[in-house]
This record gives structure tokens, C-alpha cells and sequence, in this order.
């Protein structure tokens, strides 16, 4: 019989990884055996998430700090996996931020900021993580946190950088899946709705956000925790090598309509 998305002994970089669907999409992708790289700027948060995976799920974690803005930074933390681990298999490119206020309004320094973390970032730890361990083993998956708002507009709150870069993510990812393909590395994009983390509950739980649900979304409801762990588990999965270049909304039919 075979076992379907077994992970054991694959090393995964999760960023972003301090809080919410960062540690989420650890914990599903240590529940599948994989080793868990938890990178954030917030040393003592990611040594927290280690410690609590490892005890919940008994594998290997090794929280780093990094500052995916910074680009030694990076290749240094990439450099550190690789000697401790000698492989990286999956990196999941979550980290991310979010400025909120009307386009006109919107500053030079929020939206280089903005463009700097989301599509920046996001392509500093993947061509570290490709040239040092993925090309060198032929094989890799990339998984990159996009957003639905990478692939529409929005009126609900303004926020035209976070699509500007998400849109660049979706892409981004489609450019990374089309040269890396040849080397085994599959690159692919999730593009979550909204969800219930610590930080976005009493927003979504308010009247105009849940009679938006209601309007906007087929499932007229808000993503619950867990609701991203399938979709990272198969486009991290070895037996899903012949997906590549996919952009996976996990929306409730957000851009359904």
C-alpha cells in the first residue's frame, strides 16, 4: 500500500513562521514527518513554534532568524540549513506584510516596502535555497504564499501594494516554474482568502467583514484554521511532481465570481 505525502526526513524552510498560517502550515507539513526550518525575524517567537512542534510532532525543528529583506542575511541562513541538514527539499515562501489605506494616499516608502518583502523576499530565499541545495539535488518544491488578491482587485480595503506584489508572486512563480522545471524543482503558488488567525478574528468576526462573506464568497464564511494544511501538503508532496506553475486559490470561490 502506498502512503501518500509522506514527508519523513525532508527538510522544509517555512518564513514567515512566527505566527498564524506560517505555523499552521508547518505544523501540517511536520505532521507528515518533515524536518522544520521555522524562519522569522523574531528569534524568540520561532523558538517557541520549534519547540512546540517538535514536542507535538517529534521531528527535527531548527528555528533561524532571518530578515528576508537582507540578502547575506539570507544566503547565510540558507548556508546554516545546508550544513546542519545537507539537503532542503520544500520551501515555503510565506512571509509577508500588508499596508492598508486608499492608492492616492499611498506612500513611495509603503509601497518599496511592500514590493521589498512580498515579491522581493520571496524571490532572495528561493534563488538561495535553488542554487545552493535544489539545483546541486535536482529536486525541490516551492511553494509560494501569494494571495487572491494577487489575482483580483478589491473595494473592501485599499491596499494596492499587497496586490501590486502579490500579482508579481503569481508570476514570479510561473517564471521559476518555467526555468527550474528542468532540474525536478516544481514551483508553485498558493493564493489564500481570508482567514482566521490571532490577528485577523475580531476584523472578520465584525458586522461589515461578515455581511462581506455573505455577498463575496460562494461559502459565505472565512477560512478556518487548517483549511490551508491540504493544499501545502500536495504541492509539497513528491507524488505531485508534474504540477508546477499552478496557482491553487484556497478561497471559499472568492475568485470564483
Amino acid at each position: 500500500m502506498k502512503k501518500y505525502f509522506d514527508l519523513t526526513g525532508q527538510v522544509a524552510i517555512v518564513t514567515g513562521c512566527s505566527t498564524g498560517l506560517g505555523v499552521q502550515m508547518a505544523k501540517a507539513l511536520a505532521n507528515q514527518g518533515a524536518i522544520i526550518v521555522p524562519i522569522a525575524r523574531r528569534q524568540n517567537l520561532i523558538e517557541e513554534v520549534a519547540k512546540e512542534i517538535t514536542e507535538e510532532f517529534g521531528v527535527e525543528t531548527l528555528p533561524l532568524r532571518c530578515d528576508i529583506t537582507d540578502t547575506q542575511m539570507v544566503d547565510e541562513m540558507v548556508d546554516t540549513v545546508m550544513e546542519k541538514f545537507g539537503r532542503i527539499d520544500i520551501l515555503v515562501n510565506n512571509a509577508g506584510t500588508g499596508a492598508v489605506a486608499p492608492a492616492e494616499e499611498i506612500t513611495d516608502e509603503q509601497f518599496e516596502n511592500e514590493m521589498n518583502i512580498d515579491l522581493f523576499g520571496s524571490f532572495r530565499v528561493a534563488r538561495a535555497v535553488a542554487k545552493k541545495a535544489m539545483i546541486p539535488a535536482k529536486y525541490g518544491r516551492v511553494i509560494n504564499i501569494a494571495s487572491m488578491y494577487g489575482l483580483v482587485g478589491n473595494k473592501v480595503a485599499g491596499s494596492a501594494p499587497y496586490h501590486a506584489a502579490k500579482g508579481g508572486v503569481v508570476n514570479l512563480t510561473r517564471a521559476l516554474a518555467s526555468e527550474w522545471g528542468k532540474y525536478n524543482i516544481t514551483a508553485n503558488a498558493i493564493c489564500p482568502g481570508y482567514f482566521y488567525t490571532p490577528l485577523t478574528q475580531e476584523t472578520l468576526d465584525s458586522d461589515f467583514f461578515q455581511a462581506n462573506a455573505k455577498t463575496m464568497i460562494p461559502e459565505e464564511r472565512y477560512g478556518n484554521e487548517g483549511e490551508l494544511d491540504s493544499a501545502v501538503l500536495f504541492l509539497a508532496a513528491p507524488e505531485s511532481s508534474y504540477v508546477t506553475g499552478v496557482n491553487l486559490p484556497v478561497d471559499g470561490g472568492y475568485t470564483a465570481m
